[in-house]
């Protein structure tokens, strides 16, 4: 039968209490990062610097069909820190992915839009999506980030954290 903690040796007592201290300190700690990892759910900027929170939207868009906006956003992300020797590559491969009319992930810009963009094709420099950028956010954020919030894919993430 136990005798209680009494009969145990000092040294095991002391080594206990450290043990004791290190795991409330550890429950602290992942107390604080739920709660920061719950954040991450609350705006779309926050939600696309996370790697988990950007997994579970690009698994939502792909459920609606609707994944080249965030795909779009994030080439255009790539595109900013690129070399400026490859900037008229990768802004060709933007184009002809996204912009061109008969583009495999055609994204949704207004007519004005493309047509800045077709203008300056031949001298991209690395703000030459940034308008096309701000609108296709823009649209995510005001669409399907809402949606996102009130879907499956929303609660997974949470449960994830």
């Amino acid at each position: 039968m136990c005798k209680g903690l009494s009969y145990l040796p000092s040294s095991c007592l002391e080594k206990a209490k450290g043990m004791r201290v290190k795991l409330s300190h550890l429950a602290e700690i992942h107390h604080k990062q739920k709660v920061q990892d719950g954040k991450i759910l609350q705006d779309l900027e926050t939600l696309l610097g996370s790697k988990i929170g950007l997994q579970a939207f690009r698994g939502f868009l792909r459920s609606e069909f609707s994944e080249e906006n965030l795909e779009f956003w994030l080439a255009c992300e790539d595109y900013r820190v690129s070399p400026s020797n490859m900037q008229k590559t990768k802004a060709s491969s933007i184009y002809n992915q996204f912009i061109n009319p008969d583009a495999p992930l055609e994204v949704n810009l207004d007519a004005e839009t493309r047509e800045a963009l077709l203008s300056v094709m031949d001298s991209p420099c690395a703000d030459t999506f940034n308008l096309a950028q701000q609108r296709i956010y823009s649209l995510m954020a005001k669409d399907s980030f809402p949606r996102f919030l009130r879907s499956h894919h929303c609660a997974e993430a949470i449960k994830a954290y």
